[in-house]
């Protein structure tokens, strides 16, 4: 991993400054695999989409580093996790979903079975009528209830 220290500048951006010395403000954590392994892996990108640094294992950053980096990434990144399904308003779409997240209780509108999204391992994201997506982490962690809900719509 290189060498690089990250500040908040003033203007609240991050700033970086790589081993050679170079400094590139306006820099963007990104996770490389934010479903799968959110703790691993992380680019730092320029302001123009270009990867300056590749952080293979964060928890190594210096403390302080690591705390920016997550204060940003958590700015940027708004994945709730559904946690249970209490009701849904028909079995057909749209339909508007009633669920407990680790975020709390909360409502949406599904417009349609392909918002849907399966991944791996029995892990879905759905997106609702605004754009908003919602990680089920795992489908066989669901209670029977859920379950029930849910399979009408797979």
């Amino acid at each position: 991993m290189p060498d690089i220290r990250i500040i908040r500048n003033q203007a609240g951006r991050l700033v970086l400054t790589l081993d050679d010395g170079q400094v590139h403000e306006g820099v963007v954590p990104v996770r490389a695999f934010p479903v799968f392994a959110p703790e691993s892996c992380l680019a730092i990108m320029s302001s123009d989409g270009k990867e300056l640094a590749w952080v293979d294992n964060p928890a190594d950053l210096p403390e302080d580093v690591r705390i920016l980096v997550q204060e940003e990434i958590a700015t940027r990144e708004m994945m709730p996790e559904i946690l249970r399904i209490t009701a849904v308003s028909t079995f057909s779409t749209p339909s508007t979903w009633s669920v407990d997240t680790d975020r709390g209780a909360t409502q949406f509108v599904l417009k349609a079975e392909e918002d849907i999204r399966r991944l791996l391992a029995g892990t879905l994201i759905i997106t609702d009528s605004h754009g908003l997506r919602f990680l089920l982490r795992d489908i066989l962690t669901l209670d029977k209830h859920s379950k029930r809900i849910l399979d009408r719509f797979l």
